[in-house]
């Protein structure tokens, strides 16, 4: 009966060591080819090569879980992983808006910046909540496109029929006289293409994606100074990492920090490169200047500003927050 016992101890021990190869599932929106996935695979791949029985299986394109239906099982742990724009859970948590929110972020280094400092502190608070922490940080950048002129200032959206990407947007753009038509980004060209939409305002990755140069005039891409940032980082639950081992743990984050050094880098160069590609198809290229950006801003206080404050009691404090960071 002993060597019985002893036996069975033994082939636990050994059951216990193969389920320690622990499998993550990481779920995205994306497909193989964009940043997002690829910020995913670095971090798997980093993990991978670390020897510390951790695997990450990515599922991409929506083919885990609907893109705007990842976080609530996430913070449940019915998913350790994804990456997302947080404002997709804005209707769970109203300060997530405050990551896609006009004028709040100028450029990528700004939004470098912007992860440090003691504001995403506070998101990271909130999340901590939800039982969901952040592995990389990272903002992706957008701009205008006109079918028929330039789109720098709030003047030239007067009268115009616009999509904007985000509630915040779609506020401040209707305070500047534009009429809002909500839709997909897949749907922009169509929409462009039949006269729906005279003003389009997206990231720069969908700008090229879906071919928007071959339905414009002008294109106002983030440069020095951009309103539409948009914060998509690399997102866990938290009780899944503080299981994990302290060597699994390490490789982790230590994967991580280079993944966030890529996702800046790639950031900036999704913004050049969509404005090569509207230059290269005869679209006149124009540029945002700091004066530009104030009037935005300006009109923002009045509108997206104002309806975030009377949404979210401390709200007023945590775009406070974000407005401190130089």
């Amino acid at each position: 009966m002993k060597h019985f016992l002893t036996a069975s101890v033994a082939a636990l021990a050994l059951c216990a060591s193969a389920v320690s190869a622990t499998e993550l599932r990481l779920s995205h929106q994306w497909s193989t080819s964009d940043v997002r996935h690829k910020v995913a695979q670095m971090v798997a791949d980093d993990v991978a090569a670390a020897g510390v029985d951790l695997d990450i299986k990515i599922f991409p394109s929506q083919s885990l879980f609907k893109a705007r239906e990842q976080y609530t099982p996430l913070s449940r742990g019915q998913l350790d992983m994804t990456v997302l724009p947080l404002s997709y859970a804005g209707g769970q948590q109203p300060a997530y808006n405050l990551t896609l929110m006009p004028g709040l972020v100028k450029n990528h280094d700004h939004a470098a910046r912007m992860n440090e400092s003691p504001f995403m502190g506070e998101i990271e608070k909130i999340m901590a909540e939800d039982d969901v922490m952040v592995l990389v940080h990272g903002y992706l950048a957008g701009g205008f496109a006109g079918k028929d002129g330039c789109i720098t200032k709030p003047e030239d959206m007067q009268g115009k029929q616009t999509r904007a990407a985000g509630k915040a947007f779609e506020q401040m753009l209707a305070g500047a006289g534009a009429s809002i038509a909500s839709m997909a980004s897949s749907e922009i060209y169509n929409a462009m293409q039949t006269g729906v939409l005279d003003a389009v305002n997206t990231s720069s990755s969908s700008f090229v994606s879906y071919r928007i140069y071959e339905q414009s005039k002008c294109y106002t891409p983030a440069g020095e100074y951009a309103l539409w940032f948009m914060y998509q980082p690399l997102i866990m639950n938290k009780s899944t990492f503080e299981g994990l081992t302290p060597e699994q743990q390490a490789a982790l984050t230590a994967a991580a920090e280079k993944a966030q050094a890529f996702y800046l880098e790639e950031a900036k160069k999704e913004d050049a490169e969509s404005a090569k590609v509207f230059a290269d198809n005869g679209v006149e290229i124009a540029e945002m200047t700091a004066e530009n950006f104030e009037a935005w801003r300006k009109l923002a206080e009045e509108t997206s500003y104002k309806a975030f404050v009377e949404e979210l009691p401390d709200g007023q404090k945590l775009l406070d927050m974000a407005f401190s960071v130089e």
